[in-house]
């Protein structure tokens, strides 16, 4: 096992009652009784198909938290056994300390979830959508007007809360989605697929409310995303889930650190395995040199671009389309999984 995947599964150990982050990308030390605390959590559903398979994370109170991976990877069971809308089949999971299994509904009162599928009411006004959360919710009339604007301010609303929600972009009515889920003022709040369906520049506009939000308000969210700059401009860590599993899990400056900071790739025509073969004895390519399919990725942590290039042509070796980038996280997942986070699953 290489230096990158030790480093990154030697953090997947079972969380403690209590944590301690250290600083990374700006977190900085926080000490105290964990947001959100998984262990061993495992979901089989009927006909042995089996979604979780038994992970491990701790989240600390205010950071940012990213599931990435791929449809079908598990992220959105395992929102589910957090939310306590799916049973696990083993392992424990707590918000605050309450365990989603045994203390549902005080699971339940710490927390508020945005699900990928709308479930505000189209032909009620935003305003009448976000009062009616406010009374299922218990929160006092005197403070939910004050809270409503608050937060219809705050996802930029404002001239649009008194029109039917049905008139709604599909952005828009997003912004409602977050306004309602923090209506309560929730300890932890889960994103599932927060922008899956919306075009690029409403996608980018929405990711602005949500950092402003973390700016904003105190708690924890967690958010489950498969596209990969969401992770790195949201999260403060990231768990990268393959088929059920965690496979690596640091803040997404860690995970690109671990590839450095350039990468030589290229197409060969004949055995890709063969080339890497070829390139590591000659001190060309590293253990964590990869290819998939014909395409080979060499990352060369400091060195220079043209050594590579020249063992590649000692070697004789049929190379095209040869190009230098800086790494993304798709290749960290390349890397763990041997596939794209965009075809995988």
């Amino acid at each position: 096992m290489n230096n990158l995947k030790r480093k990154q599964l030697s953090d997947l150990e079972a969380p403690e009652r209590r944590v301690q982050l250290r600083s990374i990308d700006g977190l900085g030390e926080r000490a105290g009784l964990a947001a959100v605390e998984v262990a061993e959590l495992r979901k089989t559903y009927p006909g042995g198909v089996e979604a979780v398979k038994g992970i491990s994370f701790a989240v600390a109170p205010g950071e940012v938290f990213g599931l990435l991976g791929p449809n079908g990877a598990g992220k959105s069971t395992t929102i589910g056994m957090l939310t306590t809308t799916v049973v696990p089949t083993s392992g424990t999971a707590r918000l605050a300390g309450y365990d989603v299994a045994e203390q549902p509904l005080l699971a339940r009162g710490v927390s508020s979830v945005v699900f990928q599928d709308s479930v505000v009411d189209g032909p009620l006004s935003g305003r009448a959508n976000l009062e009616l959360h406010a009374r299922l919710w218990g929160v006092p009339a005197v403070h939910a007007g004050h809270r409503i604007t608050e937060l219809v301010d705050a996802v930029g609303l404002t001239e649009l809360i008194g029109r039917p929600v049905s008139s709604y972009s599909g952005g828009q009515r997003r912004r409602l989605e977050i306004a309602r889920a923090l209506v309560s003022s929730p300890r932890v709040l889960f994103l599932d697929e927060p922008t899956v369906g919306l075009d690029p520049r409403i996608r980018h506009e929405l990711l602005d409310v949500i950092a402003g939000l973390r700016a904003r308000e105190e708690m924890t969210i967690v958010l489950t995303t498969h596209y990969l700059d969401e992770a790195q401009r949201l999260c403060d860590r990231v768990a990268i889930i393959h088929e059920g599993t965690i496979v690596a899990l640091d803040s997404p400056g860690a995970l690109l650190a671990g590839l450095g900071r350039e990468i030589l790739e290229f197409r060969v025509s004949g055995s890709p395995e063969a080339a890497l073969s070829a390139l590591r004895d000659r001190g060309a390519a590293g253990d964590d040199a990869f290819a998939v399919g014909a395409r080979v990725t060499v990352p060369l942590h400091g060195h220079a671009a043209r050594d590579a290039l020249a063992a590649i042509e000692a070697e004789r070796l049929r190379a095209s389309e040869l190009a230098t980038r800086v790494p993304t996280l798709d290749d960290v997942y390349l890397h763990l999984t041997g596939e794209r986070i965009a075809h995988a699953g």
